[in-house]
């Protein structure tokens, strides 16, 4: 599990800028890498093995209730491993949380291990997400 170039480049202005971060991981048998890209009020958040676009979800914390509202903005509203991981996100960052997971693998063990290394690297460099 390394960050790509030296922690991923930033491009931050009054730390309020947008700040880029990029790492991958072995996670069982397979190599996954990572894109976050921090915003002033919200994070995109790519995973995938290949350059790919195939799903994309969105959610956000809702003072009403405790559990983040999410939605399915691209790809197969009935595969859930972006929405469910942008849940997560957003309960943890209180920030608006774009996810696009793009992966074959969405086995609930495997999406555990997903956030978990998600998780470290936030934990890691704080100022990246």
């Amino acid at each position: 599990m390394e960050a790509a170039g030296g922690g991923g480049a930033t491009a931050a202005r009054g730390g309020g800028g947008i700040a880029l971060h990029d790492f991958s991981g072995r996670l069982g048998e397979q190599r996954v890498h990572f894109h976050a890209m921090r915003l002033r009020d919200s994070l995109f958040l790519w995973v995938g093995a290949a350059p790919a676009l195939a799903s994309l979800a969105v959610a956000m914390c809702n003072p009403r209730d405790s559990i983040p509202v999410a939605t399915s903005l691209l790809g197969d509203p009935s595969d859930t491993a972006s929405t469910c991981l942008a849940q997560r996100l957003a309960s943890k960052t209180k920030k608006q949380v774009f996810v696009s997971y793009n992966l074959q693998n969405t086995d609930s063990s495997f999406t555990l291990l997903i956030e978990n290394r998600i998780k470290e690297e936030m934990m890691a460099f704080p100022e990246k997400f």
